[in-house]
C-alpha cells in the first residue's frame, strides 16, 4: 500500500522517467495499465484518474516540442480503447467465470473481497444502468462494475456495451483534457502532488459518503 501511494504522489515523476526511457512506447505503457485497472478484477487500486490527469498534463509540457513522444488526441483515442475492452473483458469473466471466481481463497481468504463486490451492487440498485458510466469515475468500483454487471448477466447488446462505451469515452476524455488544459498552469505545476491527492478524494468521496451513511443507518436501527 506505501508503494502504491509513493506512485499516485509521484506520478508525474514516473511519466517523465517513462517517455524519457520509452519514448512513445508509453502509449502501450498506459494503454496496459488501463486495460488492467478496468478488465482485471483483481487490480483495483491502479491509479485511473490521476494517471490520466498527470498523462495529459505531461501532453501539454511536450506539446511544443517538433516532434512530441505522445499526443493528447491519440492518446485520447487508444486509451478510451483500452478503457472499454478492459470493461467488456471484465462483464465476460463476470458472466462465464464471476461465481467460481468468489469462491477462489488464498492462505485462506477469498481473492476478490466481498465488500467490494457488495459497495458495487448498493452502487447499481441506487443508479441503475447509470451505474456503469458513473462508476468511470469512482476507483475501484470501475473494476467490479462490470464484473458485477457480468455476473448478473445484464443484458449486453441494449444495456451494457452502450453505457459502457459512452462512459469510457467520458472519463478518459474528461480526465485526460482536465490535465491538459491545467497541467500547464503554473500553480498547478508547482503543487502537483496536492492536486493529485485531491483528485483521489475526489474520485472515493462517493464511496466515503456511502460508508458513512450505512453506519449512521446501521447505528439508528
Amino acid at each position: 500500500m506505501s508503494e502504491l501511494l509513493h506512485i499516485l504522489l509521484h506520478i508525474n515523476d514516473y511519466l517523465d522517467l517513462w517517455i524519457q526511457n520509452y519514448g512513445g512506447w508509453l502509449y502501450l505503457i498506459l494503454f496496459a495499465i488501463i486495460f488492467v485497472e478496468t478488465g482485471l478484477v483483481l487490480m483495483p487500486f491502479l491509479p485511473g484518474d490521476s494517471l490520466l490527469f498527470a498523462a495529459g498534463a505531461l501532453c501539454a509540457r511536450i506539446a511544443h516540442e517538433s516532434d512530441p513522444a505522445i499526443s493528447i488526441l491519440p492518446m485520447i483515442f487508444l486509451l478510451s480503447i483500452a478503457a472499454i475492452l478492459g470493461d467488456h473483458s471484465n462483464y465476460l469473466i463476470g458472466r462465464m467465470a464471476g461465481s467460481r471466481i468468489l469462491g477462489i481463497q488464498w492462505k485462506g481468504k477469498k481473492i476478490v473481497q466481498p465488500k467490494y463486490v457488495d459497495q458495487t451492487e448498493q452502487f447499481f440498485s441506487k443508479y441503475g444502468t447509470k451505474a456503469i458510466v458513473l462508476a468511470r469515475f469512482v476507483p475501484i468500483v470501475r473494476t467490479f462494475t462490470p464484473f458485477v454487471a457480468g455476473i448478473g448477466k445484464m443484458d449486453y447488446m441494449k444495456k451494457f456495451m452502450p453505457y459502457d462505451i459512452f462512459g469510457g469515452i467520458l472519463w478518459i476524455s474528461s480526465m485526460s483534457t482536465a490535465g491538459y488544459i491545467l497541467g500547464s498552469n503554473e500553480w498547478v505545476k508547482k503543487h502537483f502532488e496536492a492536486v493529485v491527492i485531491g483528485i483521489v478524494v475526489l474520485s472515493i468521496s462517493p464511496m466515503i459518503f456511502a460508508y458513512l451513511k450505512h453506519r449512521l443507518q446501521k447505528s439508528k436501527g
